[in-house]
């Protein structure tokens, strides 16, 4: 099992031209050059509203180059839950986290950050199924960790631009129990859909988490960009094609992908709960999806509702929708999945009469193999040889 941030392609690009600010915009600390996402999320309008002041944003990634130019001042660096040694200042430390933070400032450039490294930057951004056992036998496991952390230091809102990208199932239930947590807490979290859309389209976990909002891409004209994976946890889109982040260098660079289009979709959260602190993540969740652009056909695996408007959403938030969600008391049988107290992730011992007829049918079905693959050979066995005979071509030259 392999866990892996889903981070941009980034290719560097001059900034001449694109250093754009939004003009109607109030008066406001210089932030990551905003590109066409502005106008796609109506992002000027949203601003006149809300610049996310006392929102705190937890960004749960590889570490947050702090003295980047768009992010001075703004950054409270966490703990280090990865363990790899890696320190602030190395080439393979903090590259995507700082791309991400910025994109939060880009739509709420008066919230906080909280840094909080729980994956990192290394060549492929990889975890092997050994890293991730290694760190269980130490107790630890970096996201649900994270997350806990964030919440318990005065995280408004929890943002994950990262997942696994395989066809194995990923779930933690760690990590589970440190989401509900949250949602207990009254903390929104959002993490990006993933980047598999145009490879194998596997589920992405912590997207595909209940309660958590996981956001997908759109490209320029509003459709789904070609690498956002498509899954029915897809709840709203944002912006994930050529957008400009900062670098942990302190420059900029532009890149595609999920990761950025749940950053952006965090900062429109923190101008949301900025406007209104006592939104609940079951309200974020209505507001969000009842203000998208409403992608034709309704919502679907694709784009989940839709594109978010952050005018529509800032506005809402002001009256949202009554929140329904609350622990309710079980009224059905006495014991409801585990009545003779086994643990639902331990299983008792095969009883020795099935394991002996799964042994069996195996046996069966080796030799059964076995003698298709013998007849199959046999029936290409090799014809015998003949002597080869030279047909006459006529008279011989001299």
């Amino acid at each position: 099992m392999k866990f892996r941030t889903i981070r941009a392609t980034s290719t560097a690009v001059a900034l001449t031209g694109l250093l754009c600010t939004l003009a109607t915009a109030p008066a406001r600390a210089a932030t990551t050059p905003v590109g066409w996402e502005g106008a796609a999320l109506s992002l000027s309008a949203a601003q006149q509203l809300s610049q996310g002041d006392g929102v705190t944003v937890a960004v749960l990634d590889s570490g947050v180059y702090a003295d980047h130019p768009a992010l001075k001042g703004k950054v409270t660096t966490g703990p280090d839950y990865f363990k790899d040694g890696l320190k602030a200042g190395d080439s393979e430390w903090g590259q995507h986290g700082t791309a991400m933070a910025s994109d939060v400032l880009k739509v709420a450039p008066r919230a906080k950050i909280l840094s909080v490294r729980v994956i990192d930057d290394k060549h492929e951004e990889e975890r092997t199924q050994e890293d991730l056992e290694e760190s269980f036998r130490k107790g630890n496991n970096p996201i649900a960790d994270g997350i806990n952390y964030a919440v318990e230091h005065g995280a408004d809102v929890i943002t994950m631009s990262l997942g696994s990208d395989n066809l194995f199932s990923s779930y933690a239930e760690d990590e589970a129990a440190a989401l509900a947590y949250a949602a207990r807490q009254g903390v929104p979290v959002l993490a990006s859909a993933g980047n598999a859309g145009d490879v194998l389209n596997g589920a992405s976990y912590p997207a595909g988490y209940a309660g958590v909002i996981a956001v997908a891409a759109t490209q320029q004209n509003g459709t789904r960009a070609e690498f956002s994976t498509v899954h029915t946890y897809n709840d709203v889109a944002a912006p994930g094609v050529d957008i400009i982040s900062a670098t942990n260098t302190g420059g900029y660079k532009q890149g595609n992908g999920t990761s950025p289009a749940c950053a952006l979709a965090a900062g429109v959260v923190a101008l949301m709960k900025a406007k209104n602190p006592k939104l609940t993540p079951a309200q974020v969740n209505d507001v969000l999806i009842a203000t998208t652009h409403r992608p034709a056909g309704g919502g679907s695996a694709l784009l989940g509702y839709g594109r978010i408007n952050a005018e529509a959403a800032v506005k809402a938030a002001v009256s949202p929708p009554k929140d329904e969600t609350g622990p309710v008391a079980y009224k059905g049988k006495e014991h409801l999945a585990t009545p003779d107290g086994t643990p639902k992730t331990t299983h008792p011992e095969m009883e020795q009469e099935v394991w002996l007829t799964g042994l069996v049918a195996a046996g069966v079905g080796l030799l059964s193999l076995a003698g298709g693959v013998l007849l199959a050979w046999s029936g290409r066995r090799k014809p015998p040889e003949r002597t080869p005979v030279m047909q006459s071509q006529g008279p011989f030259p001299a």
